[in-house]
């Protein structure tokens, strides 16, 4: 009778070990899935912001065509895109400060496109041609492809910080090493309404 009943507390301890361990492994691999969609994410901003960097010159040299163009509104946005191809964050530290980084760095290049597009409004000959026309709208609608690939990554990133924060899942995780992972935030000042002048 002895025997039996050590037989059957073994057979017990086995089975909550067993599914101890299957529970284990499906919150690890939800973790790691979670992970690598934010890893996905992550590389359809930057797939975005390429393409951004890749209109850059062809609008700057389209703009240099336009007779007497302010040339420190052409430098700055050179320098802006140089410091910005500068940045690079590996997907597989996406931390806050990496995130902050690489935000500051596009949002100087943002401005600097942002100035250069106001001051061609005072060229009608450059603003009247079908090329600049195109690489505009080119680059609002890369714009736009931005702000959602942003947002798709806030999401998977809310998401995952959302598991990884969450009791009991913060133990495991954090004994796995994985770490929160950082947001992209507006700019600062972004509260404010821009001024428009006539």
């Amino acid at each position: 009778m002895k025997l039996k009943t050590g037989w059957i507390v073994l057979i017990i301890i086995l089975l909550i070990i067993l599914i101890g361990g299957c529970s284990l492994k499906n919150t690890y691999n939800k973790i790691v899935a979670l992970d690598q969609d934010v890893k996905s994410k992550w590389g359809q901003v930057e797939n975005q912001y390429q393409r951004r960097m890749d209109l850059i010159p062809n609008l700057v040299n389209t703009v240099k065509g336009a007779a007497n163009f302010e040339q420190q509104t052409l430098t700055q946005v050179i320098q802006a895109r140089a410091a910005a191809s500068q940045i690079k964050v590996d997907a597989s530290d996406l931390s806050p400060e990496k995130i902050r980084q690489f935000q500051q760095a596009q949002g100087q290049l943002t401005q600097a496109l942002g100035r250069l597009m106001v001051v061609a409004e005072r060229y009608p000959q450059l603003t009247a041609t079908q090329n600049f026309r195109d690489l505009q709208a080119q680059l609002e609608g890369t714009e736009n492809r931005i702000a959602v690939a942003r947002m798709d990554f806030n999401n998977a990133v809310q998401q995952y910080n959302t598991l990884i924060k969450s009791f009991p899942m913060n133990l495991f995780a954090a004994s796995f090493g994985f770490k929160e992972k950082g947001y992209f935030q507006a700019e600062p000042g972004a509260e404010k309404a821009p001024q428009v002048q006539f």
